[in-house]
């Protein structure tokens, strides 16, 4: 499965940005899919993921009330709507998915997207 990462971009403190992740080649309508962060120095670490079906729905708390997960499974693309942003988001942002349910834990996930980066200025 091959991921493709685009939305990011330079935003104020306040602002929002849409992320994208796409498959090309294959779709990905029956995997889970995260999105992961990874800020300069710092682990990746785990933002949100959505079920398969879109039925359900995980956030890290600090991104909870702010950041949205969703998927257009006729177009293989999931989404990370992110709103009120902070400079505290900055950092290269990654989509993955897996043969399983989604966890938390960047290291279970085998398909990863190229990442894109989002910069939010104070």
């Amino acid at each position: 499965v091959q991921l493709q990462a685009s939305g990011g971009g330079l935003v104020q403190a306040g602002g929002s940005l849409r992320l994208s992740c796409a498959t090309s080649g294959r779709t990905f309508s029956g995997y889970d899919v995260g999105w992961f962060r990874q800020a300069p120095g710092k682990e990746r670490g785990f933002v949100a993921a959505i079920t398969a079906s879109g039925d359900s729905t995980y956030y890290q708390d600090s991104v909870k009330g702010r950041f949205t997960i969703s998927r257009d499974n006729t177009k293989n693309t999931v989404y990370l709507q992110m709103n009120s942003l902070k400079p505290e988001d900055t950092a290269v942002y990654y989509c993955a998915t897996r043969l399983a349910p989604a966890t938390v834990k960047s290291r279970e996930y085998e398909y990863w997207g190229q990442g894109t980066l989002v910069t939010v200025s104070s």
